[in-house]
């Protein structure tokens, strides 16, 4: 007499199998997921940042819609899944113990050595932003032109849509980064922003070193404390390059995604520890 598993058939045992191996996979990244929610959230909680951020989790439903329906899904069913794993990450987050009941703590990759750390003594072997400049003019102008070039205009997306931006329309301010000798000029229209062509004359012009550029794109320091320090300098048409500047001071640096905020806020911290590790091998 046949058992009962030897009375299902085995075309449906073989399925059931493969929806196992499917489920437990499932399983596996909500787990992997969680994990990296946790991080996220110890993140946020590090730069003050909302637990909650509806563009983003409007754009993770959209996506989750889109990419269903691509693969023969109805939209909704896609929704609801990312909805569940969405509500969970937030009331995670939300937890008191993500960061194991301390204070909230910056997380480990963003976190600078001391001065007596043997890590400061591997950066004081890094050369200054100066000698990088011999290699980087073997870069083609038009690469990082190209760049530069798409990633203002990723950031200045919500002010060019509500015509902030309008004061650049037919008019030339150059990027001046003195200590790697780089430079670039951006001309404005009605739509973006477009780098122009090398040697193109500017009306204005931001000057400063490499890490004052990237202090203030992370928002590690203010425009008004480099400015008034002369780490940055405004020259040329005054007016425009004091527009440009109150445009930077006032972007919201909370409508940038957070991986980049966390890359710059990484990029910022990490030039800054090899400047006064540098600063201390020169003294």
């Amino acid at each position: 007499m046949p058992t009962e598993r030897e009375a299902i058939p085995l075309t449906l045992r073989l399925r059931r199998g493969v929806l196992d191996a499917i489920d437990d996979a499932l399983v596996d990244l909500l787990a992997l997921r969680q994990r990296i929610v946790r991080g996220i959230g110890a993140c946020k909680r590090a730069f003050g940042l909302a637990i909650r951020d509806e563009a983003r989790e409007g754009a993770v439903l959209e996506r989750a819609r889109s990419r269903a329906q691509r693969r023969g899904l109805a939209a909704e069913d896609g929704e609801r899944l990312l909805r569940a794993a969405v509500d969970s990450a937030v009331e995670l987050q939300r937890r008191p113990d993500l960061d194991q009941g301390g204070a909230p703590r910056l997380p480990a990759m963003v976190r600078l050595p001391d001065a007596g750390d043997p890590a400061m003594r591997l950066l004081r072997l890094l050369p200054p932003p100066e000698r990088l400049a011999v290699p980087l003019r073997a870069v083609p102008y038009a690469w990082h032109a190209r760049l530069l070039e798409a990633a203002v205009n990723h950031v200045l997306a919500a002010p060019q849509r509500a015509g902030k931006l309008a004061f650049m329309r037919g008019r030339r301010l150059a990027i001046e980064v003195t200590d790697l000798n780089l430079r670039w000029v951006l001309e404005g229209d009605d739509t973006r922003l477009h780098a122009c062509a090398p040697g193109t004359e500017a009306e204005a012009a931001v000057r400063g070193k490499a890490i004052e550029f990237l202090l203030l794109a992370s928002r590690m320091e203010d425009p008004d404390t480099l400015f008034f320090q002369r780490r940055l300098a405004v020259t040329g048409d005054t007016e425009l390059g004091l527009t440009a500047r109150n445009l930077l001071d006032q972007l919201p640096w909370e409508s940038l995604p957070l991986a980049l905020r966390i890359l710059l806020n990484r990029s910022a911290r990490f030039a800054a520890a090899a400047r006064d590790a540098y600063r201390g091998k020169a003294a």
